[in-house]
């Protein structure tokens, strides 16, 4: 994670430094009325009326010098007026002040857009918490965006957090690994949590949070390492992802697939197939027989068998034109076949049955390919 710049901390404490001066004059307030409450009694038990003494306590605490209501012409009157006068003045002092930050950090809090903010925030409710605003959060962002799914970034990360906003994001200011912070996310009203940065150890420990805050959160996780994917899971993370896996994967299916983009490309049928057969668990893949597969001339059976029910084949489209829809187990596959296939296991192992090149025949002391 990149490291937290001064803007990005004031906005990111904006809350937590307003809620001091709160306290200081919630506490002043309290301190003062009890100043008046205790000279009040003092004054009661020199002798004078209720009234009486609770006007010249006022007088005292506020500093107005109006005079004194009756004679102050003994010791103890003397002492208690002395100690009103030091412990309410000092209070009043103590309390102007914090009236005076109040104020201003109220006004610092419209300047920044935080009651706006956090009053779009409080009406989220099943939304996704996105931490993090780099490549992947940048991506996420967009894509919930276009499907009008409510979500919340939150990024740490000053420059980063005004880029979401100027996008139209709803955004945070603050550290995703403090629970306040998640809290102030509306992580109990969320539905997932998503977290991308690329920091494991962040990763983890936002993930742990989250579960303790929100038992009912799906969790989704990123992962750098494949060793840091079983901490997440024991963190509390439903799924983690690993781009650089799912990156070399994608890959190896672009070489072992390289018709199916084609396929899928040209008609609109063939993506809404892919789709639908994706929800129940399988896919979709379209590979061209190569001159040297070990698949040329062997039968749709023979296929189907050595993928050890990775797939099967639904139909084959000859050079000539000719398609074969649901061939049988005796069809044969020929060089240049277009072969459409339902996988139900792993991709990469049914795309190597068509992939791997036919090894040589040994015929007496020859080897024939």
């Amino acid at each position: 994670m990149e490291p937290v710049s001064q803007p990005s901390a004031l906005s990111q404490g904006a809350n937590s430094v307003l809620g001091s001066p709160l306290r200081l004059l919630s506490g002043t307030l309290i301190f003062e009325a009890a100043v008046f409450c205790i000279s009040t009694l003092g004054y009661l038990r020199a002798g004078w009326p209720p009234g009486d003494a609770a006007y010249m306590v006022l007088l005292t605490i506020f500093s107005v010098g109006y005079g004194e209501v009756r004679p102050i012409d003994t010791t103890f009157l003397r002492l208690w007026t002395v100690s009103t006068i030091v412990m309410g003045c000092t209070g009043m002092i103590v309390l102007t002040g914090a009236l005076v930050q109040v104020f201003t950090l109220f006004q610092f809090r419209r300047l920044l857009g935080i009651d706006k903010m956090q009053t779009e925030i409080e009406k989220l409710k099943n939304h996704t918490i996105i931490c993090g605003y780099g490549r992947i959060g940048i991506q996420l962002a967009k894509a919930l965006h276009d499907a009008n799914h409510p979500f919340l970034v939150l990024e740490r990360n000053v420059a980063k957090a005004e880029e979401a906003k100027n996008h139209g994001y709803l955004t945070l200011v603050g550290e995703a690994t403090h629970e306040e912070t998640l809290k102030q996310a509306g992580i109990a009203q969320a539905r997932e949590l998503a977290t991308v940065l690329p920091d494991d150890a962040a990763n983890v420990f936002i993930t742990l949070s989250a579960r303790s805050l929100n038992p009912h959160i799906r969790i989704i996780a990123r992962g750098e390492e494949p060793t840091t994917e079983s901490k997440l899971f024991h963190a509390g993370a439903d799924k983690v992802v690993l781009p650089t896996h799912i990156g070399a994967e994608r890959i190896v299916e672009l070489i072992l697939y390289p018709a199916t983009e084609t396929a899928i490309a040209d008609t609109e049928q063939m993506g809404t197939v892919k789709r639908n057969l994706h929800d129940f668990g399988l896919d979709l893949e379209v590979v061209k027989v190569p001159g040297h597969s070990a698949m040329k001339g062997q039968t749709v059976g023979d296929a189907e068998r050595r993928g050890n029910g990775a797939f099967f084949v639904v139909q084959i489209d000859r050079v000539g034109g000719q398609s074969i829809q649901h061939p049988g187990e005796d069809v044969k596959i020929e060089v240049d076949d277009t072969v459409l296939l339902v996988v139900r296991g792993s991709r990469l192992s049914a795309g190597a049955v068509f992939s791997e090149p036919a090894r040589p025949v040994k015929h007496g002391r020859t080897f024939v390919g």
